[in-house]
């Protein structure tokens, strides 16, 4: 039989144990140590001693995000506009309740938007910083590049950004350093597989323009990425339009079609969402079958769509945020992919365009749209 010493130390060690690893893994300690003590606590002495310490020691983990602090400011930049995030944010703000925080009551939201004008990022991003929130949410590749620049203290976790090693955002994708990690979206990547699907849908597409924002910073690796998978499908690609603003959108349709173009590839920027209905109505008014990189633009009267999702991404960022928040570092926090894809096809706009959808290319859908 166990002496009381005995008991007590075995207690006293495991409660020590117990400390160290909560700063880790939480409440999951928690749940280990009272099968513990259960084994340990034969008396009831010992276990009212237990109970004791029990909630001593379980209470910060079990209030999670509110343990530390009664509000969070979590800042939020983007190179886009607000309308265009609307949902992205809603996605976020849903995660970040399925993890403890509400707006409103333990978490504040500063957001910032650039509406597609570039050079103000800088000016928001310092902007954000003076607030001191406790962590940056920033959207798109520009909008981080000036986050970036803007301080090197507050924790950045990012979504919409397509090669984060190559922009200079971090160094390596297992372990970014710094003060910045987050969610790519891979679009450059998916660049060739945009195109590949396209061919698969109209099989005698020769020429493909592409509609691009030269400001971005992944503009250059989508257009060669299009290019090096335009050679294996013997596909022509030109010319590349710029498309900047709304009043690009027209100039460009009709540069493609005087080109002999007989389909568009849309690049991925910031102004994507900005301009979506302009560029979906050209698209029918000119009769020019578009590939785009998201399952919106399919639902706004696109074509078809091939990407990842950017709700989702969302989601995922509020898992990043809600690390730090507890103590986790940026540096120690891998760049993750998305995981998920969608493959949407609107056929009204195929009906409309004359394109019979080969029953190949329909089972891989995610999505159809009558």
């Amino acid at each position: 039989m166990h002496s009381h010493g005995q008991l007590i130390g075995g207690l006293s060690n495991t409660l020590m144990r117990a400390t160290r690893s909560l700063k880790r893994v939480g409440q999951a300690e928690c749940v280990r140590v009272v099968f513990r003590l259960t084994m340990i606590a034969k008396m009831a002495f010992v276990r009212l001693i237990s109970v004791v310490m029990l909630v001593a020691l379980c209470m910060p983990s079990i209030s999670g995000a509110q343990s530390l602090k009664a509000t969070y400011r979590v800042g939020y930049l983007s190179g886009g506009s607000q309308l265009a995030r609307v949902q992205f944010l809603a996605a976020f703000r849903q995660g970040m309740e399925e993890l403890g925080y509400v707006e409103g009551r333990n978490m504040i939201i500063e957001a910032r938007f650039a509406d597609g004008k570039f050079e103000r990022l800088p000016t928001l991003a310092r902007e954000l910083v003076q607030l001191k929130p406790d962590v940056l949410l920033v959207s798109t590749t520009p909008a981080n590049l000036a986050a970036k620049a803007a301080t090197k203290a507050v924790p950045i976790v990012f979504v919409g950004v397509a090669d984060p090693v190559g922009v200079g955002l971090v160094t390596h994708l297992a372990r970014p350093a710094g003060n910045i990690t987050g969610i790519t979206n891979i679009v450059a990547e998916l660049t060739g597989k945009r195109l590949a699907l396209l061919k698969e849908l109209i099989p005698e597409v020769a020429r493909v323009a592409l509609f691009v924002n030269p400001d971005d910073p992944n503009a250059s690796i989508q257009i060669q990425n299009a290019r090096v998978a335009a050679r294996a499908l013997r596909i022509a690609i030109g010319p590349v339009l710029t498309v900047r603003q709304a009043n690009d959108v027209k100039p460009a349709f009709e540069a493609a079609i005087r080109s002999g173009a007989t389909a568009a590839l849309r690049m991925v920027d910031p102004t994507i969402t900005m301009l979506r209905d302009r560029t979906v109505k050209l698209a029918a008014n000119y009769r020019l079958p578009v590939m785009y990189a998201f399952r919106a633009d399919v639902l706004a009267g696109g074509l078809i769509a091939y990407g990842t999702s950017l709700e989702e991404q969302y989601r995922q960022a509020a898992v990043y945020v809600h690390k730090i928040l507890n103590g986790a570092r940026p540096s120690d926090l891998p760049i993750e992919q998305p995981i998920r894809f969608e493959f949407a096809i609107n056929m009204k706009a195929a009906d409309a365009l004359g394109i019979v959808v080969p029953p190949a290319l329909m089972i891989q859908m995610t999505e159809v749209v009558q």
